[in-house]
């Protein structure tokens, strides 16, 4: 079975080899019809302590780490590309 990636926000790196990530998803209202914006925080592993909070991630599930931890860091997500970065990739 594949494993689930997903990408989200870090809203903290306080802990340890350990950053928490905001996944947001949108969903219909079943009665409704609107679509709303449910989210969840996911604690992930982060051994070299790299990702900084504001930084957007894809995570990767994995055997559990620890009583909260059940995803890993997989790269960050480059969503803030300045003209300088992408004249330099060219």
């Amino acid at each position: 079975m594949p494993k689930r990636v997903l990408t989200g926000n870090v809203v903290s790196d306080k802990g340890d080899k350990t950053i928490v990530v905001l996944v947001e998803r949108k969903v219909k209202h079943p009665l409704y019809g609107k679509i709303i914006r449910r989210s969840k925080k996911y604690h992930a592993h982060d051994e070299g302590n790299e990702y900084k909070a504001g930084e957007t991630v894809r995570i990767e599930e994995t055997a559990p780490i620890s009583k909260l931890k059940t995803w890993k860091v997989i790269d960050r997500v480059n969503t803030r590309a300045t003209p300088e970065q992408t004249a330099a990739e060219a």
